[in-house]
Parts: C-alpha cells; sequence; structure tokens
C-alpha cells in the first residue's frame, strides 16, 4: 500500500500561481492508492490567489478512480450564499469503512493569529487486513494549541486500542449501532507545524496506548536527519528549508514499514510531498 501524504496549499504553487490541474499532475505520477491532502479549498475567495473553486470536486473529477472523503476544518458562510471551506481531504482507491471527521482542540490565545483544525480519519481494506489512515494540519502560529491538538492525536491512538481490545455491544435493532473496525494498525500523516524534536512532535509520540505513534522516518532512516519538506523552490514562505511533514505509524505497523521519501522535486505547493510504502 502506497500513502501519499502532501499540503497543497489549495493549489498554489512556489511560483504563487493556482493550479489545481498540475496538482493531479503530480499525484497521478506518485500512483498511491490512499493520497491524504491538506489546505484543501471550497470556495475561500479570500485565500491568494482569490480561490473561488469547489477544490475537493476539481482534486476528485481530476482523480475519478477514487473516493473522496472531506473533513473542512473552517467552515463559513460566503458571499454568495454558499460555503466557504478549508481543511483536509483523503482520496482512497481501496475500499473505504468507517469515515470519521475530527475537529481538534482550539484553547483561545489572543496574542497570535489562529483557526480551527481537524483530522480526517478513515479505514481502508488493506490486503494484510483493515488499517486507519488519518490526516491532520495542526496550528501554526499557536505553539499551545499545537502542543495541545498533538496530544489529542495521542489519544485518539489511545481510544483505537482500547476499542480494538474491548469492542462496543452491538445492537440488533438499530444498524448505527453495528459493530464496525476500528483497528489499532494506523498510518497519521500531515502538517504538523514543528521540527523534530519539538513538543508537538514528541507528544503525538507519548506512550498513552498499547501500541502508540512512532516517525516513520526515524524507523527507517535511524540516526539520518529528517529531509526538508518546505523553502526548497523559493516559495515566500519560509526563509529556510526544514522539515514540519510526517508518516507516523502505529508500532504494531513498524514492521511493515517498506519506505519512506520526500518527492523533492515538484513546486507545486510549498510544501513536498511525503510517500510512504507499506509492506
Amino acid at each position: 500500500m502506497r500513502i501519499v501524504s502532501w499540503n497543497i496549499q489549495w493549489g498554489r504553487g512556489a511560483d504563487g500561481c493556482v493550479d489545481l490541474s498540475r496538482t493531479i499532475g503530480v499525484l497521478r505520477e506518485l500512483d498511491a492508492d490512499v493520497i491524504c491532502l491538506q489546505e484543501v479549498a471550497v470556495g475561500m475567495s479570500g485565500l491568494p490567489g482569490n480561490v473561488t473553486e469547489d477544490g475537493v470536486q476539481r482534486l476528485w473529477k481530476g482523480l475519478p478512480e477514487y473516493a473522496a472523503f472531506f473533513g473542512p476544518a473552517v467552515d463559513v458562510g460566503a458571499s454568495d450564499g454558499g460555503r466557504a471551506q478549508f481543511g483536509n481531504l483523503i482520496l482512497s482507491r481501496l475500499p473505504v469503512g468507517q469515515v470519521w471527521r475530527h475537529l481538534l482542540p482550539w484553547p483561545a490565545d489572543p496574542t497570535v493569529p489562529s483557526m480551527q483544525r481537524g483530522c480526517v480519519e478513515i479505514v481502508v481494506d488493506h490486503s494484510s487486513g483493515p488499517v486507519r489512515v488519518l490526516t491532520t494540519h495542526l496550528e501554526y502560529y499557536s505553539a499551545g494549541a499545537r502542543l495541545v491538538q498533538a496530544e489529542r492525536l495521542a489519544s485518539l491512538q489511545q481510544e483505537a486500542c482500547d476499542a480494538e481490545a474491548t469492542p462496543p455491544k452491538g445492537k440488533e435493532s438499530n444498524a448505527a449501532f453495528a459493530p464496525r473496525p476500528r483497528p489499532s494498525r494506523a498510518v497519521l500523516c500531515g502538517d504538523f507545524n514543528c521540527r523534530p524534536g519539538e513538543p508537538a512532535y514528541r507528544a503525538v509520540q507519548n506512550d498513552v496506548s498499547s501500541s502508540p505513534w512512532r516517525d516513520a522516518w526515524s524507523a527507517l532512516n535511524e540516526q539520518t536527519p529528517h529531509a526538508d519538506t518546505v523553502g526548497l523552490h523559493g516559495a515566500e514562505w519560509p526563509a529556510v528549508p526544514f522539515c514540519c511533514d510526517y508518516f507516523f505509524v502505529s508500532s504494531n505497523l513498524l514492521p511493515a514499514l517498506g519506505g519512506i521519501k520526500v518527492c523533492a522535486d515538484t513546486a507545486a505547493s510549498d510544501h513536498q510531498p511525503l510517500v510512504l510504502d507499506l509492506f
């Protein structure tokens, strides 16, 4: 199973131009089974580039072999009477079971800008059994908000481990209560807006469950520093390259790791796509 994680900046490349056809072209070349995207916009005209189109529909139509699962973290009224949305999108060409759309904690911090953040979680059918895939985008400006959001991601893994160990009782007369798989084997990816070793990075990997999150890059590359995921192609941000995009896997999925890489060539966003392969 190949999974791609990419903050696409609503299709805005390092050149400042918004072009989702360019984004789609890169994704086609990567040929992933599951695509996890952050900063997907729907009718959000106030963004740089004046994004009025429905980014979810554009991506889905450009990649029709995938099913789309969108989780808007920001969802507000638009001037045309519709909705303006901004969030995370998962595209899957593998069968998908249950889907969750989590809103992450948003503690008040009047000193800096901030926005509501979220996490989309799905269960996919892998050849070795069901696997959860989660994608997220944590707060940029507020370190305090980013930390509690990272802690919530650790607790989501704890919830899944607990549910797998002691499944909830079903109710025969109501299909909504039917037991459904929420396996502890899982992949978490996205833009975490923190560098390796910072508090939020460490908090994601807190040992709060029977199979906690572990950084896939470090597991596969031991002492090799993380490859840079932003600042490679001269976009207006950041001033210097660094890593803030990650794949974490549950510890019981570590034996299935096949490879991880940063696709450094494309300038279709201010971030680079990450690719994870699982056996």
